[in-house]
């Protein structure tokens, strides 16, 4: 307890040290203060921690250090003093604390240790870090006989590499005789220890000159292993060795290598850890061998690969992930599989970090008598330990000081005293290394200095802010005050706002703010003034602007620019013609207030601006030019413009670039606008984006760009016509990385079950990460209960999963962007819940009121929201019909849901039965499904109208009687008491359906068969004749094409005369359809209707020829048979219809 009451009062009083602390004096860079001032001293420029030396030059150890007076430098190796005097090979630089070995004739080696350099003057003692000297090596091979290597076809091999160790590790790879690297695919392969691995052996693979290559990066040599030669055989081969040897025709069945199913190298077994260290690089190899061979992938349990930092090599073999942060710890699943089977090898990756600084302690200067503190605050895995020291001495053998106290990463200081400044040393370690860092606190007693040079005099433009400077120091700082002309009260308060570092702000100055200022800075040891004036001046305003002018050739043009300005500053006026100088010509007369051009020609055409100068504020105005000619001219021919050219980039800033581009040939078109486009080939290379577009008449344009984008600019032109083709792109402009400047959108946090909660946002693109190592800072905290927010840093990845959540609590949610250069602005708050539970409780004091025979309404109690655990939906009601109150009627259990969304307390039941018993109850449901049921009710329903009789007919009928038969309804709804029949006379309908009446048919098949005998009776007039030579036939018939046959009497032309109306001799009258012969073969019958099969008459001559095409007849007569009823009939019917 009394631990704690410490740590208590330690918390609050490091709470009023840090406002104090806030205002921390900091020294000026001004020299003129620096050379009077003390100053501990402060380490600028060391070795690195880990030095390797090139045994074939001198040995520099750099220890550079600043302090007044000027430090003094003494140096330890391993631990003791190094005493440089008395070793003629070491010399130290003047005014320097660097070391310079001679090692001609010496060892390298010699000087190998841990060296560590302490710079000193009176006021303290800072020291370097621990730099470990150590002797580049790159030793020789071991001399070896490689014995030849003979192997079966299809089995896996190893050859090994074997380097020896060097300092740094040496690069390794296969080459052969002719300094070629040996071809690698996902069959062959070099791993990360060397070695050259075969999946399998085939044929091919047989050589002599598997050569294995060292080098060494530190001192650029190579060395090469003896060649390794390989013999692959097949079982053919091995079958021709054995038959040789044992007399045997086939020792092998089978000449082809057997299938094996993949199995893991490295690492071997079926699981595997890993452990790397925060910021470097995480390799993880999976090699494997199998027949056919193996295709390996990978996969992350817990997540996805990190974006920009993940990298699978060496054919899919070697997964890499670059600056590895907690977030990539987890397990790794490598997968390899042919067509036999698939293996799985998990490696469980943990990732520790060596000490990284999360605040570094920072130089204090202090008036006697001050409070200060140093913090020293580092992370790792496992968590670093903090050691302090002062000048380079372990606190604790420290002289005691009772106004310093420790308090693990911090040092307390109270009402410090002149002489304690001195250095400290802030140490941070755990077992992946340390970091080292120094800190001073130097206490001075200054008197204020005012450092804004005497008398200066501001001046602003009406209505904008103005800023009056009174930089100053002392120690204790000074505190500034501001008075104006004679008055003795100080400037406080509106329009006044006086910052931290003693800068007057007036935000909006009037003319009544001129005037004589001073700035008073005072500190207990004594007091310093200052006086500045402010003047405050009118605006430049343009009274007359320029207009637009139509002007025709040789005629003169004048611009006028009126201008109002403060009469005490200088005007300037500059004229502009497409934001360009005026062209070098006699004809443009530029006067005080207007711009003359004599003599216009289609050159001048354009946009005039003029520009009004001061040395405070400046106003332009523009208007445009257009020549035309006199007299008409020839049709003129619109085209695109040609493209920009000359693309240049001026005015370069961080996160600007002025582009400025002559435009192309408008071709009779004036452009409307130039399109600035750009791509980024750092992220998306080759891809084209529109940044802006500036109006035609401008041929610059100021871009805003983004941190951490190759930018490379084009520029297109567009008038009536359409867009030119693209200028020549720009040269490229980087710019600087940066802390990003938004965070990801589309941040949601939902359950997806009910002790979860899923934060879902949309990652951010590479050009809106603006740096490299983009991560995200996920945080949440319970809504209206937590007030700290609970967070981790992701991957670039878009979600997260929180376990362990309470069911459906409101948990405020944000997403913060974070890169290697800092962090993103503060994200908004997103409201989300965790997941859902089905409700707990059912609703009570259900109640039902029956309204009609087929209307009822339940009422309950709505539950209590704590036990819907989840968003409330609304409330279902299940009810079912359990029989009819008539004891005739079945059971009927089909059950039946209304739903009632939202908090409702009642709900309708439409569509009942009549007189029927219902069960019912309610449930409350919410996203996750429905809760428990309320206990089930029942109620009635009244009587209602019974349905239709299910049957009625008649049966006995006769000329005064008949006899009604009915069922009774399927639905009684309740007790039957009677019918009730109703019956009128029937009126006859006058129209009757004519073509059911047996008189009506009768009358059609008549007409039908009158029709039929008039069609039979002209077809034979058609076809009449008797008997005569074949000679007379042809002079009476001509061409039939030329006979056509007359409408009227279905008569040919050349028997229109009397004898047509005539029997012809031997013929007959046709019957139905077919026309008999009779004793005479030769009628002319045979040339018409039936004469079509081609018969020869008595005389041997072939009547069909002049019987027409029979073929057509026959058809015509088929179809005549085939139409029934006739069109005669059926206009008829229609009609009655």
């Amino acid at each position: 307890m009394e631990r704690a009451r410490t740590r208590v009062g330690a918390a609050v009083f490091l709470m009023l040290i840090l406002g104090r602390l806030g205002n921390a004096l900091e020294v000026p860079l001004d020299p003129n203060i620096l050379e009077g001032l003390p100053q501990p001293p402060t380490i600028t420029q060391q070795s690195p921690k880990d030095y390797i030396i090139d045994p074939r030059e001198n040995i520099v150890i750099h220890c550079e250090a600043k302090g007044k007076p000027h430090p003094s430098f003494s140096w330890t190796r391993n631990g003791t003093h190094f005493d440089i005097d008395h070793d003629p090979k070491v010399t130290m630089r003047p005014h320097s604390g660097t070391l310079v070995v001679d090692i001609s004739g010496e060892k390298a080696e010699t000087y190998e240790g841990i060296y560590q350099c302490t710079a000193r003057n009176e006021h303290g003692a800072a020291v370097s870090n621990n730099i470990v000297i150590r002797q580049s090596r790159s030793p020789l091979w071991s001399k070896e006989r490689n014995e030849p290597i003979r192997v079966q076809e299809g089995v896996s091999l190893v050859l090994q590499c074997r380097p020896p160790a060097g300092l740094p590790p040496p690069i390794i790879f296969w080459m052969d005789f002719n300094f070629q690297r040996l071809p690698q695919s996902s069959r062959v392969f070099q791993a990360l220890n060397g070695d050259l691995y075969f999946s399998n052996v085939l044929k091919k693979d047989s050589r002599n000159d598997y050569i294995c290559y060292a080098r060494f990066p530190h001192t650029q040599t190579i060395q090469q292993k003896q060649p390794i030669t390989l013999s692959v055989l097949n079982l053919d081969a091995i079958n021709e060795t054995v038959a040789a040897l044992f007399n045997e025709t086939d020792f092998f069945s089978d000449g082809s290598a057997e299938e094996r199913k993949p199995t893991f190298l490295i690492p071997s077994g079926s699981s595997s850890s890993k452990m790397v260290l925060r910021g470097q690089v995480l390799e993880l190899e999976c090699i494997t061998e199998g027949l056919p061979t193996p295709e390996v992938s990978w996969s992350k349990l817990s997540g996805e690969f990190p974006d920009n930092r993940t990298s699978i090599l060496h054919f899919q073999k070697l997964l890499r992930i670059v600056n590895v942060s907690e977030a990539d710890a987890g397990e790794y699943h490598c997968t390899a599989h042919n067509r036999l089977a698939s293996v799985l090898h998990t490696i469980r990756v943990t990732v520790k970090a060596a000490p990284y600084w999360i605040s570094t302690p920072r130089n204090l200067v202090l008036a006697p008598r001050e409070k200060g503190l140093l913090i020293c605050r580092a992370s790792g895995t496992p968590k670093p330990t903090i050691t302090w020291a002062m000048n380079g001495i372990p606190i604790e053998n420290s002289p005691e000081d009772p106004n310093r106290k420790v308090e693990g990463d911090t040092i307390i200081f109270e009402e410090v005293q002149t002489g304690s400044s001195a250095v400290y040393q802030c140490n941070a370690s755990n077992e992946y290394g340390y970091l080292l860092s120094n800190a001073f606190i130097n206490v001075l007693s200054e008197t204020p200095r005012v450092l804004t040079p005497a008398n200066m005099v501001y001046q602003v433009i009406r209505n904008n802010h103005a800023f009056l400077d009174c930089s100053s120091f002392g120690s204790p700082i000074p505190k500034i005050t501001w008075f104006k002309d004679s008055q003795s009260s100080t400037l406080e308060g509106d329009p006044y706002l006086l910052h931290e570092n003693g800068t007057l702000e007036i935000y909006v100055a009037q003319a009544l703010n001129s005037g004589q200022y001073t700035c008073v800075a005072r500190n207990t040891l004594g007091i310093a003034e200052n006086h500045v004036y402010l003047e405050v001046k009118e605006p430049t305003r343009i009274l007359k602007q320029p207009e637009y002018k139509v002007s025709q050739r040789n005629r003169n043009v004048v611009f006028e620019c009126k201008v109002k300005h403060d009469p005490t500053l200088i005007p300037t006026m500059t004229w502009l013609k497409d934001n360009g100088e005026l062209p070098d010509d006699e004809r443009f007369l530029v006067d005080s207030d207007s711009l003359t051009i004599t003599d216009v020609t289609e050159n001048d055409a354009g946009t005039y601006t003029c520009i009004m100068n001061t040395t405070l504020d400046q106003d332009s105005a523009s208007a445009e030019l257009t020549v035309v000619e006199a007299t008409p001219t020839p049709a003129v021919i619109y085209e695109q413009p040609d493209p920009p050219t000359d693309l240049e980039l001026t005015d370069l800033k961080p996160k600007s670039v002025q582009l400025t581009w002559i435009p192309g040939d408008e071709h009779n078109s004036p452009i409307h606008k130039f399109v600035i486009q750009y791509t980024d080939s750092l992220h998306q290379h080759g891809h084209w984006h529109n940044l802006t577009d500036v109006p035609g008449s401008k041929t610059t344009a100021f871009l805003k760009l983004s941190p951490y984008v190759h930018y490379t600019f084009r520029v297109l032109a567009l008038n009536a016509v359409g867009l030119s083709n693209p200028s020549k792109p720009s040269h490229m402009y980087k710019t600087n990385p940066a802390a990003p400047d938004e965070n990801p959108s589309g941040v949601e946090g939902f359950g997806t079950e009910h002790d979860n909660l899923m934060i879902l946002w949309k990652p951010m693109s590479g050009l809106q990460a603006n740096g490299p190592g983009l991560q995200y800072k996920v945080m949440w905290r319970q809504k209206d209960v937590d007030k700290d927010w609970t967070s981790v840093t992701v991957a670039n990845v878009s979600k997260f999963m929180v376990s362990g959540m309470p069911t459906f609590t409101p948990y405020e949610v944000k997403v913060q962007a974070i890169n290697d250069y800092g962090i993103g602005p503060e994200p908004a708050v997103v409201t989300g819940h965790s997941g859902e539970d089905l409700p707990l409780q059912a609703p009570d004091s259900v109640q039902v009121l029956v309204l009609n025979s087929t209307l009822a309404e339940v009422h309950w109690e709505p539950v209590p929201p704590k036990t819907v655990r989840g968003l409330l939906k609304g409330y279902k009601v299940y009810y079912w019909r359990e029989r009819s109150l008539h004891k005739h009627n079945p059971h009927h259990v089909k059950q039946q849901v209304l739903t009632f969304s939202g908090n409702k307390s009642h709900g309708m039941l439409p569509g009942l039965q009549p007189y029927s018993l219902y069960l019912f109850n309610v449930r409350v449901y919410n996203s996750k499904g429905e809760g428990p049921a309320s206990s089930t009710l029942q109620f009635e329903t009244p009587e209602g109208v019974p349905g239709r009789p299910s049957f009625l007919r008649i049966t006995n009928s006769n000329l005064d009687s008949l006899t009604l038969e009915w069922g009774p309804p399927n639905d009684h709804n309740g007790h039957l008491t009677g019918y009730t029949l109703k019956y009128q006379p029937a009126v006859p309908s006058r129209q009757v359906d004519i073509a059911t009446q047996g008189w009506f048919i009768g009358l059609m098949c008549a007409i039908a068969l009158l029709i039929l005998i008039l069609l039979i009776i002209c077809f034979i007039k058609r076809n009449k004749g008797g008997k005569y030579p074949v000679k007379e036939k042809e002079d009476a018939h001509t061409d039939p094409e030329f006979q056509p046959m007359k409408e009227d009497d279905c008569t040919f032309g050349e028997y229109s005369d009397t004898e047509d109306h005539k029997p012809l001799k031997g013929s007959r009258t046709p019957s139905y359809r077919t026309v008999h012969r009779d004793n005479s073969d030769d009628s002319l019958v045979d040339y018409g209707g039936d004469g079509g099969d081609g018969q020869f008459n008595e005389d041997g001559s072939f009547i069909g020829q002049y019987s027409g095409n029979s073929s057509t007849r026959e058809t015509a007569v088929g179809h005549e048979h085939s139409e029934a009823p006739s069109p005669v009939n059926t206009t008829a019917m229609n009609s009655f219809v």
